[in-house]
């Protein structure tokens, strides 16, 4: 398998088998996040095209076994929004496994139209927010091309318009935002999510962690919303990956604190 990868224990989405449509040896994406668990970003790109075939993902799909998941999730080396096809390999996956699809996203390309058309056909999206404002955008996110919070936070709003699944907002909270918690609350109100989900760096990078005490203050800021989870409070599950290498290079193992 070199564009399927897990199953891994997500503590949002259960056991979820991965989807990487843009596969490249080293990370693509239009942020250069601090926390990044696979590092510098190599390959800075904002434009989209096609990274994988959908032949190539038809293969791998039929030529997997029945196995137990809860979630098949568009995530992987990079922003998985910059592989243009990624609406057919929804289609494609949801077709072959019959399992709710899932795409992790930074939502920098969600001001494209055609783009948000595409994505419409998942059952889940979880888009990034870690930014009230453009310093911090451009500190934490380090975005590859120019994009101001406003663009950001008005793609996912016009997302959320058409969307008919489950749309969740995700927050990375480290030193860098900690005291931006309340109005990180007050922003996100305002994109009418379905869930919350407040998450620190856990895995390998150069960002430490917050606390658990810090990240249940955090937590209490986010008191308004029906549905709220954190990376600490959530349980995994046991799940036995495919390929532990072609896993791991996406997703390095959690660290302890």
């Amino acid at each position: 398998m070199s564009i399927i990868y897990g199953p891994v224990p997500s503590w949002r989405l259960g056991k979820s088998l991965g989807i990487d449509m843009v596969s490249t040896q080293c990370k693509t994406c239009s942020f250069d996040c601090i926390y990044c668990q696979l590092g510098k970003t190599v390959n800075r790109q904002a434009f989209r095209q096609e990274f994988v075939p959908l032949l190539k993902l038809k293969e791998e799909l039929e030529s997997l076994s029945p196995m137990d998941i809860d979630y098949v999730t568009f995530s992987g080396v990079g922003e998985p929004t910059l592989a243009s096809n990624i609406g057919e390999a929804i289609d494609l996956a949801a077709g072959i496994l019959h399992v709710p699809i899932a795409v992790l996203t930074n939502a920098s390309l969600l001001q494209q139209e055609s783009l948000r058309s595409e994505l419409s056909g998942a059952d889940v999206v979880v888009a990034k927010l870690d930014a009230p404002d453009d310093r911090l955008l451009q500190i934490i996110n380090r975005p590859v091309f120019s994009l101001s919070i406003q663009e950001l936070l008005e793609g996912i709003r016009s997302f959320r318009s058409i969307f008919q699944g489950k749309l969740e907002i995700q927050m990375m909270f480290t030193q860098a935002n900690r005291s931006k918690a309340t109005l990180m609350a007050e922003i996100v109100k305002t994109l009418c999510p379905d869930e919350v989900q407040i998450n620190t760096p856990l895995r390998p990078c150069p960002v430490k962690p917050l606390s658990p005490a810090i990240m249940t203050e955090i937590r209490g800021h986010f008191s308004e919303f029906s549905r709220v989870v954190t990376v600490y409070e959530a349980s995994r599950p046991e799940v036995e990956a495919l390929d532990r290498e072609q896993t791991k290079r996406r997703r390095p193992e959690a660290r302890l604190i």
